[in-house]
């Protein structure tokens, strides 16, 4: 079966500023959020010249409840600290933020490039101005296991909006992510490690947890995450490379929706975005509630295709890749990263 779930494309969103420096590469992949003054918010990836990525914020124009635009109004995260810069890149890259009530708190996952390549980190807000970073994250040992998480680099991470149940049956903050296997770029040899009871080395979709009990006490904990599960690796054409979550989960009426992105095409350097010959899609997939790591449905074929110029023409060519959803007036907009260079809106309807 395949969720019963479409995307509709509704245009183009943002585009980079003509003389802004801090978009002189692209304006991609954002995260979103409803501020405390009601309004609906981009929280963008900018991209300067370099490769050097921002976290920039960007007030959402409606006309008739419909996004058609944005006015800028500045930049909330930049890599001002050390591990959020290497040698040769520097950035706060592809922000995911979840509202997260009980919390009462904005939950930005995001990449920070740092010395030893992109490694997932937090930062929290009340208001979708002021961020307070927690730092990385630390993946707790687990035992079985056969590896250490911190070891590798890591995307595409994003939480559920409240405490779900975690493998002991207590309420648990999870998180999804994307770990990377291959260290190979790291040093020259040392190619794939892969914990145990794995045995297909294409990066998937992983969930870790943070016991409520904990991170209610103290905010601080929420970057200890342990308990890590396997979610889903690619198993269609579309994700033939790999795949990775999108936007927060949403609870609809099969359990958890998740947005992901799979990826087909050659990658000749993981690391050099202009050297990928790769075609990005996005998909869905209905998660358990009992168990998040549980997938009970996903889609056989790609919601949506990079098909216009602008999402087939770019920094990285033929890219469409959700990241944020919100609902305006009972309708959901997805906002989605177009071939790395511009951001678009998609309405997300179910189908009957």
């Amino acid at each position: 079966m395949t969720p019963p779930y479409t995307l509709t494309r509704v245009g183009v969103l943002m585009t980079p500023e003509p003389g802004n420096d801090f978009e002189a590469e692209g304006v991609l992949n954002p995260a979103s959020g409803f501020g405390q003054d009601g309004k609906l918010y981009l929280l963008p990836r900018l991209v300067a010249r370099g490769n050097v990525s921002r976290v920039g914020l960007a007030e959402v124009s409606l006309v008739d409840g419909v996004p058609t635009g944005v006015s800028r109004r500045g930049v909330v995260l930049a890599p001002d600290e050390g591990w959020e810069r290497g040698t040769n890149n520097a950035g706060v890259e592809d922000p995911r933020v979840t509202w997260v009530p009980r919390l009462g708190m904005h939950v930005m996952t995001y990449v920070a490039y740092g010395p030893l390549g992109p490694k997932l980190a937090l930062a929290v807000s009340k208001d979708l101005a002021e961020w307070r970073r927690l730092g990385p994250i630390h993946f707790r040992y687990q035992p079985g296991l056969d590896t250490d998480l911190n070891l590798f680099p890591n995307k595409d991470a994003v939480f559920f909006p409240e405490p779900v149940p975690g493998p002991d049956g207590e309420p648990a903050y999870a998180m999804l992510h994307r770990p990377m296997w291959d260290l190979g770029w790291f040093r020259e040899g040392e190619g794939v490690h892969l914990p145990a009871g794995v045995t297909d080395e294409r990066p998937g979709i992983w969930v870790s947890y943070a016991p409520a009990r904990e991170v209610e006490r103290d905010l601080d904990t929420l970057v200890l995450q342990g308990d890590h599960r396997l979610v889903a690796l690619s198993e269609h054409p579309f994700e033939e490379l790999k795949i990775g979550a999108g936007p927060a989960p949403i609870r609809v009426d099969e359990g958890w929706l998740l947005l992901h992105h799979g990826v087909v095409g050659a990658i000749d350097d993981p690391w050099e975005p202009q050297q990928q010959r790769v075609a990005y899609a996005a998909g869905a997939m209905i998660l358990d509630p009992a168990d998040v790591s549980r997938v009970l449905d996903r889609s056989t074929e790609p919601m949506l295709t990079a098909e216009t110029e602008d999402e087939r023409s770019g920094t990285v060519p033929n890219v469409v890749f959700p990241t944020a959803i919100e609902e305006i007036d009972g309708v959901r907009y997805v906002f989605y990263g177009m071939a790395d260079s511009k951001i678009g809106v998609a309405r997300l309807d179910r189908v009957s």
